[in-house]
């Protein structure tokens, strides 16, 4: 199984509450080739669980793309949607719990989760063992997933995550509830699910050190791609309509409405704060 690029262009998405509208995402540009790892990181409220939704077709973007492949979601039908969930697209729910049935054994439960993928593409279809050997399990078909530890009952919950052999395998804080080696434990099977199957994973965390792990690290602010990490190094990131977010610890010296002048200098473009008063009261 090869893994699935995923593409997000000018994406914005609007929810009601209380009959007021909110924002949770406005404007996000985003490339993840196939076979990579990333984490989207960032604060509760950034927007980060909203976009792993729209990326799952739970969710319709309000405006803008996103594409999975070859298909934009967004235009897609219900059926079709469903479908891609039961065959190209794995998601695990925050909180193993959500993902798994708590008296039925492993091997049910991967059984449950390969039903669709299995009608579709049934020469496709792995045996359950071998999935949940991917995921250290291996030998605990028979096992009943209440009788596992937290960290094993979230690697089972990867497991059903793949068990169709998705392309793309959406996580959502998979490692919020674990102590360090059973986080480390899930990231070890994330790491071999994406060596061995080529599978494409995004993985939303609150944790950075799980954004170091997967190598990318992409920082959702207030609705919008704030920063990207790689290889330790933190990065701002140019969004499609040119705008590039300042590091929260530079806004204490440069606040909303400081007037910055953008030069190229020598092929480095450097930013220079202007003599003039801020623009405006200073609030965002």
């Amino acid at each position: 199984m090869n893994g699935i690029a995923v593409v997000c262009r000018r994406v914005v998405h609007i929810y009601r509450v209380e009959g007021n509208d909110v924002v949770a995402l406005s404007g996000v540009d985003l490339d993840i080739a196939p076979g990579s790892t990333v984490a989207l990181v960032g604060p509760s409220g950034s927007g980060k669980s909203t976009l792993i939704a729209l990326l799952a077709g739970l969710m319709r973007p309000s405006a803008g793309r996103v594409q999975v492949g070859l298909v934009d979601l967004g235009k897609a039908a219900d059926t079709e949607l469903a479908r891609l969930r039961g065959t190209d697209i794995g998601v695990v729910l925050q909180g193993a719990a959500r993902n798994l049935l708590p008296h039925a054994t492993l091997v049910a439960n991967m059984w449950l989760a390969q039903r669709r993928a299995a009608k579709v593409r049934p020469a496709d279809t792995e045996p359950a063992e071998r999935i949940l050997g991917l995921v250290g399990l291996g030998g605990f078909g028979e096992a009943r997933v209440g009788e596992l530890p937290p960290g094993a009952q979230q690697r089972a919950a990867l497991a059903v995550g793949m068990a169709a052999s998705p392309g793309l395998l959406l996580v959502d804080e998979p490692t919020s509830r674990l102590d360090r080696s059973a986080r480390d434990e899930v990231l070890d099977a994330l790491e071999t699910v994406n060596r061995e199957r080529g599978t494409t994973i995004v993985v939303v965390t609150h944790d950075p050190e799980v954004g170091a792990r997967l190598g990318r690290a992409i920082t959702i602010r207030d609705g919008r791609v704030g920063a990207e990490g790689r290889d330790g190094q933190e990065f701002a990131v140019v969004a499609g309509d040119g705008t590039v977010q300042l590091p929260p610890a530079m806004l204490e010296n440069y606040p909303p409405g400081t007037l910055l002048a953008v030069e190229n200098v020598d092929g480095q473009v450097v930013m220079v704060s202007a003599t003039h008063e801020p623009v405006g009261d200073g609030t965002p």
